[in-house]
């Protein structure tokens, strides 16, 4: 379990040891529980960015903020804003979750809080999440953990739009204390045998609802309380940020990246051998800007990168950081296929001038099949492809649908598939930042898979989509 704590390595091997099965279950709060931060004030700065949030509204929010940390009543300000809501439709608001995971939520869920996620999985446990944000808010975050259950505040909604009241009390302190209890007794869940994780002292009647609870990342006051209790406190490590030094170190990478390139065009000039030296450029263009950047690879079986070529290399995608990775990872004699848009991508222009994409275009069916003709010979020819099969970055770690077209393009070329699962490029270079951070990216080289057809293509996509999953759910030693 590389890149987990010690303390967390124990904690899921207490949960494989302990009592397994659906009677267990295993709740964890939300806001800086599962994820970094407060999703609500991630709905609430989009609302304001948008000049959704009226002169009266914002003075009336900050004045409940402020009383509510003067002692006050915390869950006024959330009801402020269930009142704001007064009239919003619900499908609206049910896509503006789903937006605002997929463009900030989703990079700050912890990765160790997925793990014990998934330790509680794998034994079978009754998962929930436990939190007083609405559903809006709480469903696409457990959907990415492949959580099904939650217990949350609830809004009351008349013909599709909200009232701003809520159906019930709202789930915080007691409250959620008592929506887990519920819970437990409809699901025929064993609290005493059960696991909750909180970091709010409003989570000790909670926590203190099952036999196994845990305070993560606490704030200070449960921290004390945990200590009193004897309850175990795990701190786990957050998403990392874009520190000034990283984005100085990326600038430089950058120019070291422009520095391999031009190197390595100049010593095929000056050889008259402009296959070497695309292929020099290759290599100076990853290992210079990723020594700049402090970045390294862990590469499992990296012998399969080489016992069948030309090949159609697969792998997973999360991060502007793949590229340079797979493409260190290749060296040399590859091109990679890419949408048309992305050719006067400022990022891609660099990489464009050694490998020479083939660019698709989309919009235009006939363009493309000639185009992917084209590819079908560049690859009898000698040149390996690299190439997405999920077509686009993903949030999160977890992995997207396979997308046929490599494999239909490995069937045509009659070369086979070269599988490669990339783990951490996420983490070091978010789906949406310019910035890239120091660390150890994991690469593992799955068996190749030869005499690819179109007779048993749906069925050999489907399994080799589930051998990444595997892979990544239990990384090889």
């Amino acid at each position: 379990m590389s890149g987990l704590s010690a303390e967390v390595r124990a904690a899921i091997e207490a949960i494989e040891a302990g009592p397994q099965g659906p009677s267990v279950g295993a709740f964890f709060d939300l806001d800086g529980t599962l994820v970094a931060g407060y999703t609500a004030a991630t709905f609430y700065g989009d609302r304001l960015k948008g000049r959704e949030v009226s002169p009266a509204e914002f003075v009336r929010t900050v004045v409940t903020a402020v009383d509510g940390e003067l002692g006050g009543d915390p869950t006024k300000i959330a009801h402020v804003a269930f009142s704001a809501m007064r009239g919003e439709s619900e499908e609206a608001f049910a896509d503006l979750g789903e937006r605002l995971f997929r463009s900030k939520i989703a990079g700050t869920v912890r990765r160790e809080s997925r793990a014990l996620v998934a330790a509680h999985q794998r034994a079978g446990h009754t998962v929930a999440v436990a939190s007083a944000a609405t559903s809006y808010q709480v469903r696409p975050v457990a959907r990415d953990l492949g959580v099904e259950h939650l217990v949350c505040t609830q809004l009351v909604v008349e013909d599709g739009q909200f009232t701003g009241a809520t159906d019930g009390p709202m789930l915080w302190g007691r409250h959620k204390a008592s929506g887990v209890r519920r819970f437990a007794k409809a699901h025929d869940v064993d609290l005493a045998q059960s696991y909750a994780y909180g970091n709010g002292y409003e989570d000790v009647a909670f926590l203190s609802s099952v036999g196994h609870p845990t305070a993560l990342n606490p704030h200070r006051d449960l921290r004390s309380a945990a200590a009193r209790l004897g309850w175990p406190v795990l701190d786990l490590t957050d998403p990392v940020g874009g520190s000034l030094l990283a984005a100085g170190r990326t600038v430089a990478a950058l120019a070291g990246m422009n520095a391999g390139v031009t190197a390595g065009i100049a010593y095929g000039l000056a050889r008259g051998d402009r296959r070497e030296g695309r292929n020099l450029a290759v290599k100076l263009a990853t290992r210079i800007p990723m020594a700049v950047a402090g970045v390294t690879l862990d590469v499992l079986h990296q012998e399969r990168l080489w016992t069948h070529r030309p090949a159609i290399f697969v792998a997973n995608h999360q991060s502007s950081l793949d590229i340079p990775v797979l493409g260190r990872l290749l060296e040399r004699d590859f091109t990679i296929v890419a949408k048309k848009e992305a050719r006067w991508d400022p990022r891609a222009i660099v990489g464009s001038v050694v490998i020479d994409p083939a660019w698709i275009d989309r919009s235009d069916s006939g363009s493309a099949r000639a185009t992917l003709d084209g590819v079908v010979e560049r690859i009898r020819g000698g040149t390996s492809l690299m190439i997405f099969p999920e077509g686009t970055r993903s949030p999160t770690p977890v992995l997207g649908p396979f997308r046929k077209g490599a494999f239909h393009l490995a069937a045509q070329a009659g070369v086979p598939i070269v599988p490669v699962v990339l783990r951490n490029t996420g983490e070091l270079m978010g789906r949406s930042s310019l910035v890239l951070n120091p660390g150890v990216v994991d690469v593992c080289v799955l068996e190749p898979e030869t005499d690819w057809s179109t007779d048993d293509m749906s069925e050999r996509i489907a399994a080799l989509h589930a051998k990444f999953e595997a892979t990544l759910a239990r990384w090889p030693s």
